[in-house]
Order: structure tokens, then C-alpha cells, then sequence
């Protein structure tokens, strides 16, 4: 390595410029706020702070909104790709995070306005194109979906 370069150090938290940089998603699919306790390769939790202005709750459903559970995967996957991203130095890189599968899925609780969604997600195998991940959302202590779910790394 040359004076002048220095070795990627993965941050332990990405806040939401730094998502920016790693996901393709923007408003209204951007689901994750920021991400926190990174370990590379391994895990994180990602924050997704559910408020009532968010388009999905007018229709899903008007006189008691709930976040959709499909909603609250992908936010787990979003997740995952920003744990990656970090991991493997992606930001501004181009590349994107595609589902390839979603499996055990369950849904727990319902997630609603003024709820503060952990998205707690493992990497149960990783490394290359292909990544397979546990995700758990909580809400308050309480597990509210779980589910495992594979990814792929390509460019758009």
C-alpha cells in the first residue's frame, strides 16, 4: 500500500447520507433512517422511526393505520444491503441489492404510527454476490416479523 493510501475501515454506524450513498431507494421506499451497532460481515440494527405521514397508511388502512408486513421486510432488507455496503466499501459504487428469496417469515405484531421499528439482521452466509439473512423487527422490546431472506449484488 502506498504513504498516501489507507485501508477501508467499515464504519459501526451509517446515518442516513451515508444510506443514501450504499441504497438506490428514495422517498416514498426509503424505509430505513439509520443503522447502527455494524459489526462487518456479521450484523447490525437499523432504525426506521413509523410516522403517520407516510403514504401507505392512507390506504393500509384509513381508521387504523397499519405498516404493511411486506413493508417491514423489505425495511429488513434495506437493512441487510446497508450491512453490506459497509462491509464491502460499496457507497457511491452503483451497485444493487436484489431479493432472491424469503422464507420462515412471520408476522407477530402490528407496526403503527409513532412506533420505532429495530430491524436486527444477521448474515447467515455472505461474502460474495450472493447473501442469505436473518432479520428480526422489534418495536418496543417485542418481536413484531421475523424472517430469513436471500440477496444478490448486481449492477442495476
Amino acid at each position: 500500500m502506498a504513504a498516501d493510501e489507507t485501508a477501508y475501515i467499515p464504519p459501526t454506524e451509517a446515518d442516513l447520507g451515508l444510506i443514501k450513498r450504499i441504497l438506490p431507494h428514495r422517498y416514498p421506499f426509503l424505509l430505513v433512517d439509520k443503522v447502527r451497532d455494524i459489526v462487518p460481515m456479521k450484523s447490525c440494527v437499523g432504525i426506521k422511526n413509523v410516522t403517520a405521514n407516510e403514504p401507505h397508511f392512507e390506504g393500509h388502512f384509513p381508521q387504523e393505520p397499519v405498516m404493511p408486513g411486506v413493508l417491514i421486510i423489505e425495511a429488513m432488507a434495506q437493512t441487510s444491503a446497508v450491512l453490506v455496503g459497509t462491509t464491502m466499501d460499496l457507497a457511491d459504487k452503483g451497485l444493487g441489492t436484489y431479493f432472491m428469496s424469503i422464507d420462515k417469515c412471520r408476522f407477530r405484531r402490528k407496526v403503527v404510527p409513532g412506533d420505532v421499528l429495530e430491524l436486527h439482521v444477521t448474515t447467515l452466509r455472505g461474502g460474495g454476490k450472493v447473501w442469505k439473512f436473518e432479520g428480526r423487527a422489534i418495536v418496543d422490546g417485542e418481536l413484531a416479523a421475523e424472517a430469513e431472506f436471500m440477496a444478490m449484488l448486481s449492477r442495476g
